[in-house]
């Protein structure tokens, strides 16, 4: 209870020119001991089963990668080249431009585009067999990304926060690094009807380094540690009492968990963010500082600090995969610039064994038409596409799911974005069926009424 004598006013107006602080400590008492009974909501939860993997890594390609060009080969697509792409008027088929050879002892056939991933062929487990509904970045991007092109949803991120917690008080659950602000923007990571404090915290723009990158305020420049704990406490007891009053408010819950998660954040958020501690040989393994690899090496060393300090979802992002035309240079260059980042997260995951219970994921929105409007470009394809996992529980050196000779349509093995989802829960130890979240007098989950695990490729 706050005191009737000093008033509110009275005593934020202290606060805010640096006095009362003695008459604030027994309130400061009452907001510890209030936090204590009301429990952490971001705490980590037991799952529903003995998980695979304890995090998830999320390397997002936007505008669709190529997967006739990447790690969808089609021997029949260079015997047709050039020839009319069937029920496609005015279209022509066009080969890869790059050669497609198999790798490690599962014999994984990738392209030459990503020499360095090629060497892990045997931790991948890649999905030939995706596929999605509608051919529209915005829509389908939001779906990967949520479940739905229709609705505002729950980001998978948040899903997977709201189902387990995190294993670290003293940072976000789920971090997105460079997202994209277009192409659904905040949705992507946001926590739709979930409580706020699930949502993700994001880190960077797209195609911005991290270099500086950091998080606003993470520092108070007029106030102490100690007694910005007090500010705190005050601020809080004041969001608790108007919370008591009013019963439920999910908003207000969001705020007062953001706060406490705030505050614990100034002292551990800049210490994950500092690569002064990282060795030469593995800044460099990375490709840190490199010109065409810099920017997403960053997000690699990043995601994996941020892995080992105990964040339960972090997303990657890189663009633009998107290359109606000019696909010969430009997938090349997005090829170059994620290469080798990604292949030294895998071996540094390895090396430190963090890999078997890290699942780490590879895709974009969809992928592209092996037939051509432009000579040297393809357009969207949400019919057939590739995405890749390794580590977390998924059989290593595996290819599942094909299209149809020219690429053109899922055909066997079948993965829709509901499956994929289901699949990431269940390798994190949540039954999708029983995730779930009641709103608007209906129960709510990731993958709505679909979604089947895709058993074939759990280890």
């Amino acid at each position: 209870m706050v005191p009737s004598t000093p008033t509110r006013r009275d005593l934020l107006k202290q606060l805010s020119c640096g006095f009362g602080y003695a008459a604030l400590a027994g309130m400061a008492t009452e907001a510890a001991a209030a936090d204590s009974s009301r429990g952490n909501p971001l705490s980590p939860r037991p799952a529903h089963f003995a998980p695979r993997a304890r995090r998830v890594i999320f390397l997002c390609m936007r505008g669709g990668p190529s997967h006739v060009d990447t790690f969808d080969h089609k021997p029949q697509l260079a015997v047709d080249d050039g020839k009319p792409a069937p029920g496609k008027k005015g279209r022509k088929l066009m080969q890869s431009p790059w050669k497609f050879s198999q790798h490690g002892k599962s014999g994984q056939w990738i392209s030459e585009l990503f020499p360095q991933v090629a060497r892990h062929a045997d931790d991948l487990c890649i999905l030939n067999g995706m596929h999605a509904d509608v051919p529209s970045h915005p829509e389908c991007f939001v779906q990967l990304h949520t479940g739905s092109f229709q609705f505002v949803r729950p980001s998978m991120g948040a899903w997977v926060l709201y189902g387990l917690g995190t294993e670290n008080a003293n940072l976000p659950g789920f971090i997105t690094l460079n997202p994209p602000s277009r192409v659904g923007g905040a949705q992507n990571y946001g926590s739709s009807f979930l409580p706020a404090f699930y949502q993700g915290t994001r880190i960077g723009q797209l195609g911005q380094s991290l270099k500086d990158a950091t998080v606003g305020n993470l520092k108070n420049p007029r106030l102490g540690t100690d007694l910005q704990r007090r500010q705190v406490d005050f601020v809080q007891s004041l969001n608790r009492g108007l919370l008591e009053r009013r019963q439920s408010d999910e908003q207000l819950e969001g705020v007062i968990e953001s706060y406490e998660l705030a505050f614990r954040m100034q002292s551990e958020l800049p210490r994950v963010l500092d690569f002064s501690g990282e060795t030469k040989p593995t800044l460099d393994a990375y490709g840190v500082d490199g010109k065409p690899t810099d920017v997403f090496a960053r997000q690699c060393i990043l995601a994996r600090r941020l892995a080992e300090a105990g964040v339960r979802f972090i997303e990657l992002s890189h663009a633009n995969w998107d290359q109606h035309g000019g696909l010969r240079n430009k997938l090349t260059a997005n090829c170059t610039a994620v290469d080798q980042p990604i292949a030294a997260l895998l071996a540094d995951l390895k090396q430190r064994d963090m890999l078997k219970d890290t699942l780490v994921v590879w895709g974009g929105e969809f992928g592209r038409t092996p037939h051509v409007k432009k000579p040297d470009g393809r357009d969207h394809n949400s019919s057939g596409f590739s995405f890749w996992m390794a580590g977390g529980g998924v059989k290593a050196g595996l290819t599942h799911g094909t299209t149809d000779p020219h690429g053109i349509e899922s055909v066997s093995g079948k993965v829709h974005f509901h499956d994929l989802h289901a699949t990431m829960l269940h390798l994190l130890g949540l039954d999708h069926k029983r995730l779930t979240y009641r709103y608007a007098g209906r129960d709510f989950r990731l993958t709505d009424v679909h979604g089947n695990v895709v058993k074939e490729i759990l280890a």
